[in-house]
């Protein structure tokens, strides 16, 4: 018997189908006491695991001279959004050898395409005026 058969897989609509080799910048909410803000953690993804739990992606990054790993589970309720800055080009579907490499060395060639995609906000969270409202400047 799989497990999938008994346990739907939930999907996290804050996370993006994000893959190895992209650069992300993730914001976590952290809550100290009674008051909450959001962490960035921008680095490089090195490893995406999907699974029945909705799996997890590890980003790495290099802080001060040492390396920084952050694996996210996607069901994790503090994490808020990923926004993904770059696409890298990679033939693997994990990259540790990046643990490896010296910080210009591991610098990936950019994948063709879209270069930034973000999560879609709701419309009702959106408190923008339309796009007829804003005045127009006549340079004469």
């Amino acid at each position: 018997m799989d497990i999938r058969e008994l346990v739907e897989p939930k999907i996290n609509p804050r996370v993006l189908q994000a893959s190895a080799g992209d650069t992300v910048k993730v914001s976590i909410k952290i809550t100290e006491g009674d008051k909450e803000r959001l962490q960035y953690f921008q680095g490089m993804v090195i490893r995406v695991r999907k699974g029945v739990d909705g799996g997890s992606l590890t980003v790495r990054k290099i802080s001060y001279g040492v390396g920084v790993e952050y694996t996210l589970p996607s069901q994790c309720a503090s994490l808020q959004d990923i926004e993904i800055l770059k696409r890298g080009k990679v033939r693997r579907a994990k990259l540790y050898y990046m643990r490896k490499l010296s910080p210009k060395q591991s610098r990936l060639k950019e994948r063709p395409g879209k270069k930034r995609a973000q999560i879609a906000i709701p419309k009702e969270e959106i408190s923008s005026p339309p796009l007829d409202s804003q005045p127009k400047q006549n340079d004469e």
